[in-house]
């Protein structure tokens, strides 16, 4: 049976149609979710999209965190449904508790988009585990606040519990802390990104195929799932 994934859309979400792409992409069904219909629809996992949901207005994240499909998000997710929350989806994420810490303006202040080099550090998550530890892949970054922060006890944890899921080589483009680009919850199931995977799927449009891998884990995860 054919996994389904949902892609959620919420006004001003920006790359919600190449989320589900990426999606079809790398095997599964794509499902459209509605940021104002709590309902699932029988998905198998969920990824939160890039974009400036409401607006980025009151900050990026902090409205969408409280939308109908978030709040059952929120409960699956602490049940194990994959999430995968990408630029904006992070943002939420933390804004939603899911994951510590939290995207703040980009040091230079200036929005960057660029191809950036990330360094995998852990596959030990439902949304990495097709890759190599230590695998270099090229994924492209577009973000204004996109310097990822923690207090330093936080960051000493997810750095001891192996829970820093990429990081920036080449550069910093914003700022995050330890050039964090990505990290996961504790169970490994909930991913947050800054850089944009489902920009690197096909070579037609994408500097790399390197973010199809990030699809194709979950699929592979979901697999070995219990029934």
């Amino acid at each position: 049976m054919t996994a389904r994934v949902g892609v959620v859309t919420f006004p001003g979400s920006l790359d919600d149609g190449d989320a589900a792409r990426a999606v079809r992409v790398a095997g599964a069904e794509p499902v459209r979710l509605w940021h104002g219909d709590p309902e699932l629809h029988g998905v198998d996992a969920v990824v939160l999209p890039g974009g400036f949901s409401y607006g980025d207005y009151l900050r990026c994240g902090a409205i969408a965190r409280f939308a109908p499909v978030m709040e059952t998000i929120v409960d699956a997710a602490r049940g194990g449904l994959p999430v995968l929350g990408i630029c904006n989806g992070f943002q939420i994420l933390c804004e939603a508790h899911l994951l510590p810490g939290a995207l703040t303006r980009n040091q230079h202040l200036h929005f960057r988009n660029r191809d950036q080099v990330l360094r995998i550090e852990s596959v030990a998550t439902a949304w990495t585990n097709a890759f190599q530890p230590g695998q270099e892949v090229l994924i492209p970054v577009k973000n204004g606040e996109g310097c990822y922060a923690a207090d330093p006890a936080t960051l000493d944890r997810l750095e001891a519990e192996g829970r820093v899921v990429a990081r920036y080589l080449g550069g910093n483009p914003n700022g995050s802390q330890r050039d964090i680009a990505a990290i996961t919850n504790e169970a490994g199931n909930v991913v947050g990104i800054m850089p944009h995977p489902e920009h690197a799927v096909e070579a037609l449009t994408g500097p790399s195929l390197d973010g199809l891998g990030f699809f194709t884990s979950v699929l592979k995860h979901l697999v070995g799932a219990p029934a």
